[in-house]
């Protein structure tokens, strides 16, 4: 009888760690990290194709994360997205030049935005625009123009 309390008490605290390390992760891979964003400067930019960039997506230049996104929008007139980023006030010396990138964490991590430092003298202000842009890269589309590519040659030969 003793054994099998013990046995119950290890399963229990074996299923209990393993919902904390799930907790934990969750965490880690959804960016609930905490972001003291609220004086800085909004930033816009528009994309093609977000793919599944979220809000309070991190906002990274050099690896560092510099701000979050704050909205994601279609804009029904120019048939793109729009993606409206807040960037914390000590980074205030951006070039207006810089590009903005959507990039993947990991294999399986989520998407958040890069930016690429310009050569620009002047720096961005509130509510400027980004004008370089580059989409996500979606992986069903380049597996797609593998596959098309692939029959083709196939096809020739």
């Amino acid at each position: 009888m003793r054994q099998t309390r013990a046995v119950e008490f290890g399963t229990g605290l074996f299923v209990f760690m393993g919902i904390v390390a799930l907790f934990f992760l969750t965490t880690r891979v959804t960016n609930f990290d905490s972001y003291e964003g609220e004086k800085g400067y909004t930033l816009m930019a528009r994309f093609d194709n977000v793919g599944s960039l979220k809000e309070r997506s991190p906002v990274s230049m050099s690896g560092v994360t510099i701000g979050r996104v704050t909205s994601v929008e279609f804009d029904g007139s120019e048939l793109e997205a729009v993606v409206h980023m807040r960037i914390n006030s000590v980074y205030d010396q951006i070039p207006d030049d810089s590009d903005a990138s959507i990039l993947t964490q990991g294999i399986l991590g989520g998407q958040y935005i890069g930016l690429e430092a310009g050569g620009s003298p002047d720096a961005f202000t509130d509510n400027d625009e980004i004008q370089f842009t580059q989409s996500a890269l979606v992986l069903e589309q380049l597996i797609s123009k593998y596959l098309f590519s692939k029959a083709e040659d196939s096809d020739e030969e």
